[in-house]
């Protein structure tokens, strides 16, 4: 029997704009995965700054943005941490949750390619999971050649068999924080849902979007 696909989207989504449903949509579908599982991060191991806004909202944007979508859920396990987590930690929680007939895709973006060796535990998340990079229309896909001396030739080939190509979407998070400390519209960045809460919670305003 075929194992159910998950794919699994870890960010700070600070906030969750149409760029992270978009392409989380589409990685989906190319996977062929039955549900995609959007995970807050509370702070990146590899990033020294802390998102702008709290735990408790970006979590509510990012359920508002997903409210829509039967095939998407989101998850406040890395929230509820009290350490930055690390992704091999949610892989293992996430598999034990599901159980062994499922397989699992954990989403990165192709910017993020140079920092995998330094995630921790990298060797293991590669043989545990299926890293599944996304890299843009319009750009070129990720070349994991200079790797082969690190993980040798069967993790590389795994890797380039879940490389995911996704649509180009000029939207970011901290254009998105900027927009807002200035006063002007996000109306088509991010779900009327998610501009609603920002609004009324007042939030990246200029004293906040440091």
């Amino acid at each position: 029997m075929a194992k159910m696909k998950i794919a699994l989207f870890g960010g700070t989504f600070d906030p969750i704009h149409i760029g992270h449903t978009i392409v989380a949509d589409a990685a989906c579908e190319s996977i062929g995965a039955e549900k995609v599982v959007f995970i807050p991060a509370k702070r990146s191991p590899l990033k020294h700054l802390f998102p702008h806004a709290s735990d408790e909202d970006r979590y509510a944007m990012t359920a508002l943005a997903v409210s829509d979508n039967e095939k998407s859920a989101v998850s406040d396990y890395e929230l509820k941490k009290s350490q930055p987590s690390y992704t091999l930690e949610t892989v293992r929680y996430f598999q034990g949750h599901y159980g062994s007939n499922a397989s699992l895709h954990w989403l990165v973006g192709a910017d993020g390619v140079d920092d995998l060796p330094h995630w921790y535990g990298i060797v293991e998340l590669l043989d545990e999971c299926n890293l599944s990079v996304m890299y843009r229309g319009g750009f070129e896909r990720p070349d994991f050649a200079k790797f082969v001396g690190l993980w040798g030739g069967e993790r590389l080939a795994k890797l380039e068999r879940n490389v995911i190509k996704t649509p180009l979407i000029e939207t970011s998070s901290t254009e998105i924080r900027s927009r807002i400390a200035a006063g002007q519209s996000i109306k088509n960045m991010v779900a009327p849902k998610v501009a609603e809460y920002i609004r009324e919670h007042g939030l990246y305003r200029s004293s906040q979007a440091r």
